[in-house]
C-alpha cells in the first residue's frame, strides 16, 4: 500500500536529471527521515518562490526550471522530492473561495476568475500518521512583505494567495505537524489521491477554452507582476529612506559648513 505513496509518475518525474542533481547537492538522503522532510518543505516554500505557473498539469522538473509556483504545482514539485528521498505522500483536493486570490489577481483578471479555483496541498506518511503540508505555498520573503504592508491586521486575513485565521502567526513551519496558509478559503474538497496525475484526470480548474487561454498568456502574467509588486514595496520603501537620509545628511554637512564659515567671519571682524 506505501508503496503507492512513492512511484514516479508523469507529473512526479524526479528521474529527471535536474531533480537528482538537486537531491544530491542538498544531501537529503544523508539527513534522518525528520530532517530530510524539513529540508525539503524549506527548499520548496522559500526557494521556489509563490507565482504562478502556465499550468497545474506541468511536471516537476518543469516547476524546479520555472523557479516559482502556487499550490498545486509547487505541490507537484515536493511531492516529487519527498518520493525521490523516500517520504510516502498522496495529494488532497479541493477548491477555494477566488476571493482568496484577490489582490494577486485584480480588474478584469479578477472579475472574469470562475468563483471556485482548484487547489490541493499534500500529506505526507510520516510517524505511523498522515500530516497535512500546506503552508509551504507561500515564500517567507513574500509573506513577510504582505504582513509589513497590512501592519494593522492582527487576526483572519484573506487575500494576496493567504487565508488563515492569524495573520500575524500562521502555521507555515513544518515541526512534526500541520502546516496551512489558505485552508480558510476552502469551499469544496475532493478527496485524498495517490498523485497529482490521477486527481487532475478527475478534478481541475473549470474555465472555458478562451479564458484558459487569456489565463495562460496574459492573465497569470498580471498576477505574477501584483506579486512582484508586494515584493518590491519594501524595497522601494527602503530606497525613499535611503535617498531621504542622504539629503538630509547632505543638508547637514551644508548647514556645518556655512556655520563654520560664519564663524571665521565673525572671527576676522
Amino acid at each position: 500500500m506505501i508503496d503507492n505513496y512513492l512511484k514516479e509518475t508523469c507529473m512526479l518525474d524526479y528521474s529527471n536529471p535536474a531533480i537528482q542533481e538537486l537531491i544530491q547537492k542538498k544531501k537529503w538522503k544523508k539527513l534522518d527521515e525528520f530532517e530530510r522532510i524539513k529540508g525539503i518543505y524549506n527548499f520548496v516554500r522559500d526557494d521556489i518562490l509563490f507565482g504562478y505557473n502556465e499550468d497545474d498539469a506541468i511536471c516537476a522538473s518543469k516547476v524546479l526550471f520555472d523557479g516559482y509556483g502556487q499550490c498545486n504545482t509547487k505541490g507537484t514539485l515536493f511531492m516529487a522530492l519527498l518520493r525521490a528521498c523516500q517520504i510516502p505522500c498522496r495529494i488532497h483536493g479541493f477548491t477555494i473561495d477566488k476571493r482568496l486570490q484577490k489582490g494577486a489577481m485584480t480588474g478584469l483578471v479578477y472579475w472574469s476568475a470562475p468563483p471556485n479555483i482548484f487547489h490541493s496541498w499534500v500529506e505526507i506518511y510520516f510517524e505511523n500518521q498522515w500530516i497535512e503540508l500546506e503552508g509551504f505555498i507561500l515564500d517567507k520573503t513574500y509573506l513577510k512583505k504582505l504582513q509589513n504592508q497590512f501592519p494593522n491586521c492582527k487576526g483572519a486575513f484573506c487575500g494576496y494567495g493567504v487565508a488563515v485565521k492569524d495573520f500575524r502567526n500562521p502555521t507555515i513551519d513544518f515541526n512534526r505537524n500541520s502546516t496551512y496558509i489558505q485552508s480558510e478559503g476552502i469551499t469544496q474538497d475532493f478527496g485524498v489521491y495517490d498523485c497529482p496525475d490521477d486527481l487532475l484526470k478527475e478534478h481541475h480548474q473549470q474555465m472555458s477554452r478562451l479564458k484558459g487561454f487569456a489565463y495562460r498568456y496574459i492573465g497569470r502574467h498580471f498576477m505574477n507582476r501584483n506579486v512582484k509588486r508586494v515584493r518590491q514595496k519594501m524595497k522601494s520603501k527602503r530606497m525613499i529612506v535611503v535617498a531621504v537620509s542622504s539629503i538630509v545628511l547632505l543638508l547637514l554637512y551644508s548647514l556645518y559648513f556655512k556655520m563654520k564659515q560664519i564663524q571665521v567671519l565673525l572671527i576676522k571682524i
